[in-house]
Parts: structure tokens; C-alpha cells; sequence
């Protein structure tokens, strides 16, 4: 069994941040594979079906970003899913709109959530897949950007990161990681 975790905050008004692009991606999937994520449980909200037939387990920690890691720990813990069967899904700044980047394992990278999760896991040792949210303007605050939604003219580059970060999660729930990198993690031409 996969565990795919997608980060974010709970709540209305942090639905369509920079943040939440990692529930936007859980939620791709929960209607592509028509799994609903509507149990509540180890501090998230799941659900469980079969991608690609592989047992998943769908999760959006509702621990606040930071805190992922409680959320994700328990649900690993409980289910006795090993770290490297546990998918990360995810903002980064250093990374333009609409641009995966997928790894097999790797450090937080200064991402607070990802630190979180780290910590609760005992291993970095899991397998990412980081979203591009655009590179913070300068004099912003980097929790205000963030937190800040998509201009609207990116959302049509943003629902298509969101559609491929599924195409990805897909193939890695396959073992087919090599072939997931070297789809997706190329630069977009502009």
C-alpha cells in the first residue's frame, strides 16, 4: 500500500494558495480514481482505493503545513507503511509555475512541512513530488507569498501542473520512478 500525501492548510481561506497546491493535487486524483477523501482520522482527511490497481491511501494533514508530519507520522505508523512508500506531494519556490520536479529521497530543503514530516518519519528517505508555485517577488514575505493565491492568468499553467503531479503519482505507485523523472522533471518552454 502507497500512502500519497498532498500538504496544505485546512480551511477556506487557504483553498487556492501557493500552499495548498499539494491538496489540489489530492484532490485530482480523488476524482480521476474516484476515491473520496471524507474519513477523518490521525489529524487528516483520506481515503482509500486503487490507483493504477495499487492499494492508496489519499491524505491531506489537517495539522496546518508545519505539522504535516504528525498527521503523516500516525497515518505511516497505524498503517505500517515504510517511508519510501510514502509520496509527498508539494509547493517550492524554486521552481517556476507549472514545472514538477520528483525525487526519489532528499532533505527538507528549508520546506518547514517537509522538515515536519522528516521528524516523524525517522527518514528523509521518501519518495516527492514538488510542485512549482513561482519564486517569491522581492520585499515579499516569504509566509505572505505563500499563503497569497495564484494570479489568475497562471491558473491555466497551474491546473495542468496539478493534472501531471497526478499523471506522476500514477506512475510512481507503479515503481516506475526513473520513468516519472524523466518525464516530468524537465523545464517547461515558455
Amino acid at each position: 500500500m502507497y500512502i500519497i500525501a498532498g500538504l496544505g492548510n485546512p480551511g477556506r481561506e487557504y483553498e487556492n494558495t501557493r500552499h495548498n497546491i499539494g491538496f489540489r493535487v489530492i484532490d485530482q486524483l480523488a476524482q480521476t480514481y474516484q476515491i473520496p477523501v471524507t474519513q477523518a482520522k490521525h489529524k487528516a482527511l483520506y481515503g482509500s482505493g486503487f490507483i493504477e490497481g495499487q492499494k492508496v491511501l489519499l491524505v491531506k494533514p489537517q495539522t496546518y503545513m508545519n505539522l504535516s508530519g504528525e498527521s503523516v507520522g500516525a497515518i505511516a505508523d497505524f498503517y505500517k507503511v515504510p517511508p519510501e512508500d510514502v509520496i509527498l506531494i508539494f509547493d517550492d519556490i524554486s521552481l517556476d509555475i507549472g514545472q514538477l520536479r520528483i525525487r526519489k529521497k532528499g532533505s527538507a530543503g528549508g520546506h518547514n512541512g517537509i522538515k515536519s514530516i522528516i521528524a516523524h518519519l525517522g527518514s528523509q528517505d521518501f519518495p516527492r513530488i514538488k510542485v512549482g508555485v513561482g519564486e517569491k517577488p522581492a520585499g515579499w514575505d516569504l509566509a505572505d507569498y505563500v499563503l497569497s493565491n495564484f494570479p489568475k492568468e497562471a491558473e491555466a499553467e497551474v491546473k495542468e501542473s496539478i493534472q501531471e503531479a497526478a499523471k506522476a503519482c500514477a506512475l510512481l505507485v507503479t515503481n516506475q520512478m526513473e520513468a516519472a523523472m524523466n518525464q516530468y522533471n524537465t523545464k517547461k518552454k515558455k
